[in-house]
């Protein structure tokens, strides 16, 4: 395959993954068609059978895919780049369609035949990288477990970002986050490190003049 035929093969399948993200954000797995993906990518089957063998494969590659278009955190790795992590999620989850989809899809999954973990594999092991730097940072209180936090908060934020989904299509995901760290932040974080932390995200504390 030439140059350019691999970068055209390299859009079409985005396109396809896009587009089925956008269907499956909408309609679920069940309710979503290959011929709609098609449809809405612009593209044709033979397409989307070249780059995935079955909409389950198309849909495990919009799961694995979910965080893909998340930018890069600022700051130094440690608890406060993990508390603006959560709410950089809150707020992608609101707008971001691949990272909704991927979410979605890994809620439904049984209703698929799939049990696959690795969305939350991914984000347990980013949470634990943050929590392992702050533990070395001397953040941490004695006896707190990074990869024990970062299952738990994994799961914690699994089950919040859903209820909110559910009664208020995420509109109160923030403050429901906001919520989630106000009550465990002190049992991980040092005490002399509480009052520094920002518990609102980065932009919520930019709009109050919050340090």
């Amino acid at each position: 395959m030439s140059r350019p035929q691999q970068s055209r093969a390299v859009r079409t399948r985005a396109a396809i993954v896009r587009s089925a993200a956008e269907e499956f954000d909408l309609h679920g797995y069940a309710g979503t068609s290959t011929t709609k993906i098609v449809k809405r990518a612009g593209s044709t089957m033979g397409a989307l059978y070249f780059h995935f063998d079955s909409k389950e494969d198309l849909a495990r590659a919009v799961m694995a895919e979910q965080g893909a278009d998340l930018p890069d955190m600022p700051g130094s790795p440690g608890l406060q780049r993990l508390i603006d992590l959560t709410f950089e999620i809150a707020r992608a989850l609101q707008d971001n369609v691949l990272l909704r989809a991927g979410v979605r899809l890994a809620i439904e999954q049984g209703t698929f035949g799939l049990r696959d973990e690795s969305a939350y594999q991914l984000w347990i092991a980013t949470f634990e990288q943050e929590l392992v730097a702050a533990q070395a940072l001397g953040e941490l209180r004695d006896g707190v477990d990074p990869a024990a936090v970062a299952r738990f908060l994994v799961g914690s934020y699994s089950g919040i970002q859903l209820l909110s989904d559910i009664s208020s299509g995420r509109a109160d995901l923030p403050e429901r986050i906001t919520e989630l760290w106000r009550y465990v932040l002190p049992a991980l974080a040092v005490p002399e490190l509480l009052e520094k932390l920002r518990q609102t995200g980065r932009e919520a504390a930019a709009g109050t003049g919050a340090g």
